[in-house]
């Protein structure tokens, strides 16, 4: 992986996560499948200009969906990364 924008797919703005955020100073991210933590946290703190004080991933496995009345299909596997920040403040919702 390249670049940061390989490695940091996403937000993740859920009710969830923006409590994280406020309480905890933890940002939730979607990243790609093959990303480690340290690849990761290399590229948060290149993005955003702060510093990350610990990571931590989980991967998230697909829900089966009914696609017409015999077939089954299934949603996609993604990893999110849960980004406990040291230092700063990532905010998504500024630029809008």
């Amino acid at each position: 992986m390249n670049t940061v924008y390989e490695i940091i797919r996403r937000p993740r703005l859920t009710e969830k996560s923006n409590l994280l955020q406020e309480a905890q100073n933890t940002v939730v991210l979607s990243v790609a499948g093959t990303a480690n933590k340290i690849q990761i946290k290399e590229a948060v703190e290149k993005l955003f200009n702060v510093k990350v004080a610990k990571v931590a991933t989980a991967h998230v496995v697909g829900k089966k969906k009914r696609v017409g009345a015999r077939s089954v299909g299934k949603t996609r596997d993604w990893k999110k990364a849960y980004v406990t920040l040291a230092e700063g403040k990532i905010d998504f919702l500024d630029n809008l």
